[in-house]
C-alpha cells in the first residue's frame, strides 16, 4: 500500500484520524515516535521556524524544503499545509501542488481565503481550481491524492453555516477529498456539516474543542491542532531563556 492509499484509509476507518502537526523534521520525528499515524505540517509553525510571519510570506521553495525533509525521513503519511497555494495565479498554484506531491506527501490542505486582501475566493473560481488540480494530479500519477479543501467561512463570516455547507458541497463535487473548517466549534453545527457534506470533516482544536471521542460522536473524521503545539514549544523556550538570564543559573535545565 502506498502512502496516498494509507492516508485515504485513515479517513474511512471507524476511528477518528488525530493528526500530529509538525513544523520541522525534529517535531515530525518525535510525533511519529510517539505514535501519531499521520503528520500534517503547519504553515504557521514552519514560517516561525524560518523567521517569517504566517500568510505566505515565506518563499515557497523554503517552505517546500522543510516539507521534503519531513517526507524523506518519516514513515507515516504526510499532509502539507500550503495555505492558498502561494500564488494568485491558477497555473502557479497547480504547479506548487504538483511540486508538493512530488516530494512525497499523501495530501495537502488548500484554502479558499485571499492573501492580498480580505475575503474568500468566489465559489466558482475555487471549484475550477480544485477541478484542474485533481485533473493534473491524476495525469501525473497521483490518483486519489488527498485534497483537504479548507474553507475559512467561520473565520470571515458572522453567520457561516449555510455558506460553509454550500462551499463544502461544491468543493467535494469539484474534486476535494475532504473538508477542513477551522473556527467551526458548535457541536450542533459540526453535526449538521458532517451529516450533510459527503466527505470527511476536519476541524481544528481550540479551547473547548479538544476531545477526540466527543468529536467522533458528532461526525468529525479528522482532528488537527495546527500551530497550537508549536506555539507551546516556542513559549517554553522563550520563558526558559528569560529565566536563565534572570537567574544567571542553569539549574532549570536539569529539572524534569
Amino acid at each position: 500500500m502506498n502512502k496516498i492509499q494509507e492516508f485515504n484509509e485513515l479517513h474511512t476507518s471507524s476511528d477518528l484520524l488525530f493528526l500530529g502537526n509538525a513544523w520541522d523534521l525534529l517535531s515530525a520525528l518525535l510525533l511519529e515516535k510517539s505514535g501519531f499515524k499521520a503528520i500534517g505540517t503547519t504553515s504557521w509553525g514552519i514560517a516561525n521556524t524560518l523567521g517569517f510571519p504566517d500568510g505566505e510570506r515565506i518563499p515557497f521553495e523554503k517552505h517546500l524544503a522543510i516539507i521534503q525533509a519531513i517526507t524523506e525521513n518519516i514513515n507515516v503519511p504526510v499532509s502539507a499545509d500550503i495555505e492558498a497555494g502561494y500564488s494568485e495565479a491558477e497555473d502557479t498554484i497547480i504547479q506548487h501542488v504538483l511540486q508538493t506531491a512530488n516530494v512525497g506527501v499523501a495530501g495537502i490542505n488548500i484554502e479558499d481565503s485571499l492573501k492580498t486582501k480580505n475575503g474568500l475566493r468566489e465559489i466558482k473560481d475555487h471549484c475550477r481550481l480544485l477541478t484542474k488540480m485533481r485533473t493534473v494530479l491524476d495525469q501525473n500519477g497521483f490518483k486519489n491524492f488527498f485534497i483537504n479543501a479548507r474553507t475559512d467561512t467561520y473565520l470571515q463570516r458572522d453567520f457561516a453555516l449555510s455558506e460553509t455547507i454550500e462551499r463544502a458541497t461544491a468543493y467535494v463535487e469539484s474534486g476535494a477529498s475532504g473538508i477542513f473548517v477551522p473556527g467551526l466549534v458548535n457541536k450542533d453545527e459540526i453535526k449538521e456539516v458532517s451529516s450533510t457534506v459527503k466527505a470527511p470533516l476536519n476541524v481544528l482544536s481550540v479551547p473547548g474543542l479538544t476531545n477526540c471521542e466527543k468529536l467522533k460522536e458528532v461526525g468529525v473524521k479528522r482532528f488537527s491542532f495546527g500551530n497550537a503545539f508549536s506555539d507551546q514549544v516556542i513559549a517554553y523556550i522563550e520563558n526558559n531563556a528569560t529565566q536563565l538570564l534572570t537567574d544567571m543559573d542553569t539549574e532549570l535545565l536539569y529539572k524534569h
